[in-house]
């Protein structure tokens, strides 16, 4: 089954797995982006790929360990390098009681965790740790962290050298509909006009304004958070990590992410992005000292792209013919499997039992 001409909004993680896949399939795509690819939340989130941490509901828990598996299995078909580290994750807490309890849950779920002490992580996985040696810490051999901004990249100019056509630097302004309420053409800000068949609304925080166009509600969270990026001469850690009040990992070979949610939770009161980012390296270095001597190279404040109950929206919108969300958020951990998942269903029309309880229809119920 031919899916027609399909236009891809948005070319963050999710967007451009959704287009790759597309691509694969034999889909004639157009990948659409207001910025450059992967330069947008993508290139801002922790990127931590886990399940560890989604555990509210048990359907969601499993979208997201498809997700890991997911990326093995990208990883293997367009080589790990330079985006996929499969180092494992570190967890600790100053009270660990609530963190164990959701280990052993995980545990009997089948998902692997280690407990280890201070001691033994420093002397396996974090030399530069200034860890007490009788803490207990979690350790998930199965998580990841992606470059994000490195695997967009490959998934795009794979798209592409598939047929696939990239408009960057470009806004969507219309979305044109014929008699019955279809997709028919999309309106961009340089003045040109696509015809289309589909269009795939991945575009991040901005999904609300272009399910907007098509007079669809899509009611979203406001979740803002802020990262920093560290230079560094040399990288220090070797994996994500959830430390007491900061969460640190790995940018590639001259610099680490910090984040933090107590940090986020003083966006709104006025405190600029290099105060923030002050606070974050303080919180940083307490945990692994060598941090310190290293300067804050860059911080933003990003909208977390997080539909209103907190979980994603993936596949057609039934009111408006020719019309897909794919936004969520934990982009990272879940692109490729619902990349995978959202193409075959706009090629073949079927839809996975994975996504049952993440549909957009939902949010049109009274």
């Amino acid at each position: 089954m031919s899916a027609g001409r399909v236009a891809v909004i948005g070319v963050g993680v999710l967007g451009a797995c959704v287009g790759w896949n597309l691509a694969r399939l034999g889909a004639d795509v157009i990948l659409i982006d207001a910025g450059g690819p992967g330069e947008g939340v993508t290139n801002w989130s922790f990127s931590w790929v886990n399940a560890s941490n989604k555990t509210e509901r048990r359907s969601y828990f499993d979208l997201n360990v498809a997700g890991i598996d997911a990326h093995r299995e990208l990883a293997g078909a367009i080589g790990p390098d330079p985006w996929w580290f499969p180092t494992g994750h570190l967890r600790w807490a100053d009270d660990p009681t609530a963190l164990f309890a959701k280990a052993e849950l995980l545990a009997r779920s089948g998902y692997r965790v280690e407990v280890c002490t201070g001691a033994e992580v420093c002397r396996r996985f974090e030399p530069a740790l200034a860890l007490p040696a009788e803490a207990p810490v979690l350790y998930y051999p199965d998580e990841a962290w992606v470059h994000g901004r490195h695997l967009v990249g490959r998934l795009v100019g794979e798209a592409v050298a598939a047929g696939a056509e990239l408009r960057s630097g470009v806004a969507v302004r219309e979305i044109g509909v014929d008699a019955d309420g279809s997709v028919r053409t999309v309106a961009l800000s340089d003045g040109s006009r696509l015809d289309v068949d589909i269009v795939v609304n991945a575009a991040g925080p901005s999904a609300a304004g272009i399910a907007g166009l098509l007079g669809r509600t899509f009611p979203m969270r406001r979740e803002p958070g802020v990262v920093t990026r560290l230079a560094c001469t040399q990288v220090p850690i070797h994996r994500a990590m959830h430390a007491p009040h900061i969460e640190l990992r790995p940018d590639g070979a001259d610099s680490v992410v910090l984040h933090s949610r107590e940090i986020d939770a003083l966006i709104d009161t006025g405190k600029e992005p290099a105060e923030l980012a002050r606070l974050l390296h303080e919180s940083a270095r307490r945990v692994v000292p060598v941090l310190g001597d290293f300067p804050v190279a860059q911080a933003r404040v990003v909208e977390r792209p997080i539909p209103a109950d907190g979980f994603p929206s993936v596949g057609a919108v039934p009111s408006v013919p020719g019309y897909y969300e794919a936004v969520t958020h934990s982009g990272i951990t879940l692109g490729p499997v619902l990349g995978r998942l959202l193409a075959a269903e706009i090629v073949t029309g079927q839809r996975d039992e994975l996504l049952a309880d993440f549909r957009p229809e939902r949010f049109d119920r009274p």
